[in-house]
């Protein structure tokens, strides 16, 4: 009798474990969207959700779009916490109308977050996941040789939720499908003739003269001054790359207001293009219309480094407005004339946007996305919001405030 009371006993034991250990499969999308907090999910599958009808729901500011391509990102106010903790940043990227990838940041070294900080952070995003989906696998990600990290995986119907950690540099959540994440993170890679076909019909040639790259997601760099990577992640996405501004900012060791370490960033970047079947060069060539129709012709966009002169931001941006309204394209070349003798610009030191006496560097990284032979001008595009993603200089000022000749960078074709 004894023995019988204590096989059930036993049998009531096992069945009170079984009944509390989690299965993934069997958690509701109600109580994900519990557990981030967030109102991310509206079915099982995130996947086949209209994104615009995710971002609406999430309330999260969209950043881009083009007629692929959607992004949306916040930057959390302070109270804000997803999975018990706070987040510095949230982006929801997008594709032909559905979701592709959710990326959040929590506690970095950007933010100038300690070892004890990143540590707690993570411990408290596992402890808000397992008991929905059980312990995790462990697994290898990431996109550089350098950056190549352990990650903790958990698998929800077609979802991989990743929690990441690289050494001393962030906390980061991931979502993605599970192709994707078995891929780790690596995008279907189309030849070059594909690419070349793809880009060729991004190319806009206007009455005007403009010819014009189009199709280039945004990215504002945000409050942070991400100059560089932000506009990195835009032409990565243009190439059809995944790619987190944030991530790539704490791969080159970007500093609040916008200091980042350009080889490491570009290591990082190089990296990247390889694991998806890229390759970037450095160009070396004088700033001239003819030299840059080569690439903008094809629909490649040049990354371009640069010193910035505040007054000369504003007569751009001003000069802008007048532009898009302009009809006597004669008279606007008379008009430009003043604007061809410009001095050079060279580096310097400028207040820190922090305001903690702190100074950063007036070097700069933005795109040159158009050409016009008649008027002697070049279209740049900054990382500083949809107001910014097509402006107009003269040859003479973007020659003034280039970096050298080896300032521009752009994938090989």
């Amino acid at each position: 009798m004894k023995i019988k009371t204590s096989l059930v006993s036993l049998c009531a034991l096992m069945a009170l474990a079984v009944s509390v250990r989690a299965v993934p499969g069997a958690a509701k999308f109600q109580d994900l969207n519990t557990a981030f907090g967030l109102p991310l999910w509206q079915s099982d599958s995130l996947w086949t959700a209209n994104e615009r009808d995710v971002g609406k729901q999430l309330r999260w500011p969209e950043e881009s779009r083009t007629t692929t391509l959607g992004s949306y990102r916040l930057y959390p106010k302070k109270e804000m916490t997803v999975l018990g903790a706070h987040p510095h940043s949230l982006a929801l990227y997008a594709e032909k109308g559905k979701v592709t990838q959710v990326s959040m940041v929590f506690a970095n070294r950007g933010d100038r977050a300690s070892k004890s900080e990143m540590e707690g952070d993570a411990k408290t995003i596992e402890a808000a996941l397992k008991p929905l989906l059980g312990e995790p696998t462990q697994a290898f990600f990431g996109r550089t040789r350098k950056i190549r990290y352990k990650v903790k995986r958990w698998n929800w119907k077609s979802h991989a939720i990743l929690l990441e950690m690289p050494p001393d540099t962030y906390v980061g959540v991931r979502i993605m499908p599970l192709e994707t994440a078995d891929r780790e993170g690596r995008a279907d890679i189309v030849s070059y003739q594909q690419l070349r076909d793809a880009l060729s019909q991004r190319v806009q040639r206007r009455p005007n003269g403009d010819v014009v790259v189009g199709e280039i997601p945004m990215v504002d760099q945000g409050p942070k001054g991400y100059c560089v990577p932000a506009t990195w992640e835009r032409y990565l996405r243009y190439l059809g790359i995944q790619a987190d501004m944030y991530v790539l900012a704490l791969a080159g060791q970007t500093q609040i207001g916008g200091g980042t370490s350009a080889n490491l960033m570009f290591e990082s970047v190089e990296a990247l293009a390889r694991r998806n079947g890229r390759r970037f060069d450095q160009l070396t060539m004088p700033m001239a219309v003819p030299n840059l129709a080569k690439y903008i012709d094809k629909g490649f966009p040049l990354m371009w480094c640069i010193f910035v002169d505040l007054n000369l931001e504003k007569e751009i941006t001003a000069r802008a407005k007048e532009r898009s309204k302009v009809t006597d394209w004669k008279a606007w070349l008379e008009k430009l004339k003043s604007a061809r003798n410009v001095p050079r610009v060279g580096p310097k030191h400028i207040a820190s946007s922090e305001g903690n006496n702190a100074e950063v560097n007036n070097a700069h990284m933005r795109m040159i996305i158009g050409y016009n032979p008649r008027t002697k001008e070049v279209a740049i595009s900054d990382s500083w919001g949809k107001h910014a993603e097509e402006r107009w200089v003269t040859v003479e000022e973007a020659q003034a405030m280039t970096q050298g000749d080896s300032a521009f960078w752009n994938v090989r074709w």
